[in-house]
């Protein structure tokens, strides 16, 4: 339980320090490439509470409730890895020019 709990704040801190380094990036692409990682903990953030939400309550609802926050967590992560890898390569691409 500790262990979801400390996922869930690491994950929470990294968000919040990749949304804010979007706002001060000047370049597009540095802004995207920075969005795509925030989205990567936000996927985290969210698959973790939902398994800390069942592991609290244990009840039906909370299970029921924890599939639907890990299935919108591992989308979210997975949308955000994909493009993570596609703007980090697009970023290789506009150094070697």
């Amino acid at each position: 339980m500790i262990i979801f709990s400390a996922c869930i704040l690491i994950s929470l801190v990294l968000y919040i320090y990749y949304k804010v380094m979007v706002v001060r990036a000047k370049d597009p692409l540095t802004q995207e490439y920075l969005n795509s990682r925030s989205k990567i903990f936000l996927g985290s953030l969210v698959t973790f509470f939902g398994i800390n939400q069942y592991l609290a309550y244990q009840t039906r609802l909370s299970l029921f409730i924890g599939i639907v926050f890990v299935i919108l967590g591992i989308i979210q992560f997975r949308y955000g890895w994909k493009a993570s890898k596609h703007y980090q390569r697009e970023y290789s691409k506009q150094q070697s020019y």
